[in-house]
């Protein structure tokens, strides 16, 4: 009997000097992103600031859409707003072929301020205001129903302005991954998702086009997708069989990691991350061999948002000053802190220096230099002596750091494109105080 084949892997491994913990130790400088060196970035927008390659971007984009399309004919990606909405940067995805994928009303317009068609924009997430449905029905976007009130309103809401709307389902279900994301969407196992496919059937303005889960975020496991894909190819078969109503397209969400390390890891995101070869393995593999005909394949959309931008990010800081702490370790303070570097909530971020340094290097801990004492960059870090107004880099801050950032204590700095030739643009200008107080409205009597 012919033994069955399997494609042999490759893994790369994280290699140089070790240091007593099992990882590598790399004091090597860093002068320079994408051909920009860091002290004339520093002079030009002052620090901290912000660097996003043009060039990374793209390499990312393309690798992710190429590991898919080799491996199944139907796939589109949708760039996920809610991982970085800068223009700019949802423009160079936008121009790589990538859609809109929005979780708000805000981000619907901006998706259409950057011309996405009405009709490559998915709309998500629990809390789409009913102007926001509207406008995405007269737009003919995908509207991905998350509870039975938005079914409900949606059906009045097509009643009263006498349109159709197409709509998908967000499902959830148990893939082997705890917690289970069940706060969002219809559940399958309990039957949930087939009720809700039910109703939108019967609905006379509704169009069921696509069935859509998003399983969590930085997973790990490329298994909960492969079972992931199938729960929702079962589905979509009922739904062809039983109801008659073939489904356009399955949406997989994003959730896939980039290769930061977790905060608790024991060994580096590098070593430990699943490439994105080996998802599109596990979801396409389970769609194809599930048993659809050629023509019935469903188009495959993916929401991938930080494997594909978190390494096009960089953070350029400065020390502050240094001091010891009582229990003698030593403490940094730098110029930028958790307000704008919210992931180092999550991830101990790689950080290099940006200057030639000595050979003697001590555990140090990064402080911000906010007046709180959670807020911490890295609890523990080897580095050489740092001084004053030296500079570092925070590598793979691409995503969720500008949109999640606050403006607390200090203002947000500025955020700064390298393009493909080592032009820089300033594509988010500094905060000012004038900024700040545009919004504020002072009282007649207070004045």
């Amino acid at each position: 009997m012919k033994q069955k084949y399997e494609r042999p892997s490759i893994k790369k491994m994280n290699t140089g000097f070790m240091n007593k913990f099992g990882t590598r130790t790399d004091f090597d400088p860093v002068k320079e992103i994408s051909g920009v060196s860091i002290k004339s970035l520093i002079a030009d927008y002052g620090s901290p600031v912000f660097v996003l390659s043009e060039k990374q971007i793209r390499k990312n984009y393309q690798s992710a859409a190429r590991s898919f399309k080799t491996r199944y004919p139907k796939v589109q990606f949708a760039w996920s707003y809610k991982t970085n909405y800068l223009n700019a940067v949802c423009k160079i995805f936008h121009q790589e072929g990538s859609w809109a994928e929005v979780v708000s009303g805000f981000e619907y317009h901006k998706a259409l301020g950057n011309g996405v068609a009405g009709n490559q924009i998915i709309f998500n997430g629990p809390d789409k205001k009913e102007a926001d449905l509207i406008l995405a029905i007269e737009n003919h976007s995908s509207i991905h129903i998350d509870h039975f009130d938005e079914l409900y309103q949606i059906i009045r809401i097509c009643e009263q302005i006498d349109k159709k709307a197409k709509v998908a389902i967000r499902v959830n279900f148990d893939t082997g991954t705890y917690p289970i994301w069940d706060r969002f969407g219809f559940n399958y196992e309990n039957g949930q998702a087939w009720t809700a496919i039910n109703k939108i059937i019967s609905a006379k303005n509704l169009v069921l086009t696509g069935l859509h889960c998003h399983i969590g975020t930085f997973m790990l496991s490329t298994s909960a997708y492969a079972v992931a894909a199938n729960k929702l190819c079962e589905l979509a078969m009922r739904c062809k069989v039983e109801l008659q109503n073939p489904i356009q397209y399955l949406d997989l969400g994003g959730g896939f990691p980039s290769t930061n390390t977790l905060k608790g890891a024991y060994l580096p995101g590098v070593d430990t991350v699943p490439s994105v070869e080996e998802f599109a393995d596990a979801i396409t593999n389970t769609i194809l061999s599930f048993g659809f005909t050629a023509d019935e394949l469903p188009l495959l959309i993916l929401e991938c948002g930080r494997v594909l931008i978190d390494d096009a990010g960089y953070l350029i800081g400065s020390v502050v000053a240094n001091k010891r702490l009582s229990d003698g370790r030593r403490a940094t303070i730098m110029d930028f802190g958790i307000n704008i570097l919210f992931t180092s909530n999550w991830y101990d971020h790689k950080i290099s220096v940006a200057q030639e340094a000595g050979q003697y290097t001590e555990d140090t801990v990064l402080f911000g230099p906010l007046c709180m004492n959670v807020d911490v960059v890295r609890e523990s870090i080897t580095l050489p002596l740092l001084e004053p107004k030296d500079n570092v880099v925070v590598h793979k801050v691409g995503a969720y750091n500008m949109t999640q950032w606050m403006q607390f204590i200090n203002m947000r700095p500025a955020v700064v494109l390298i393009d493909q030739n080592a032009k820089c643009h300033l594509i988010r200008k500094p905060e000012t105080l004038e900024y700040l107080e545009m919004m504020e409205q002072l009282p007649d009597y207070l004045k």
